[in-house]
């Protein structure tokens, strides 16, 4: 995988192997107040290990969306900005294609393994061809 890291304003062009790892998956998430009145269990949009979404790396906020739903993009494309821990992390397309979805806006706060982005699937970059 090629990473691009900003340091000091300074670019550089990383290569990284990154090995696959089993994902946790989300359990059930709980919408509304702290009281157990009016508190509805839900889960996850799309599973973390979903070939047709991109999930977060790491928990944080999202600082800048750069794409929007229709958008055809590049593997290596800035995506969006996560910010945690005072630092900002780029999150790039790891493949070409086209985006389906945005399921985050800026303020989020997003969890490791939440579903940032859906891509189109091959059949529909076909019928929109």
């Amino acid at each position: 995988m090629k990473l691009k890291v900003t340091v000091d304003g300074q670019v550089y062009d990383v290569d990284v192997e990154v090995e696959e790892e089993a994902t946790p998956a989300l359990g059930a998430v709980l919408v509304g107040s702290m009281s157990a009145h009016g508190v509805t269990p839900t889960t996850a949009k799309a599973p973390a290990t979903s070939s047709n979404a991109l999930t977060a790396n790491l928990a944080g906020t999202v600082v800048k969306v750069l794409v929007e739903a229709g958008q055809e993009v590049a593997a290596g494309d800035t995506l969006l900005i996560l910010e945690a821990m005072k630092m900002e992390t780029e999150v790039t397309a790891p493949k070409d294609g086209t985006v389906a979805a945005v399921e985050v806006e800026v303020g989020d706060a997003v969890q490791g393994g939440q579903v940032l982005i859906e891509w189109a699937s091959e059949e529909d970059e076909e019928e929109a061809s």
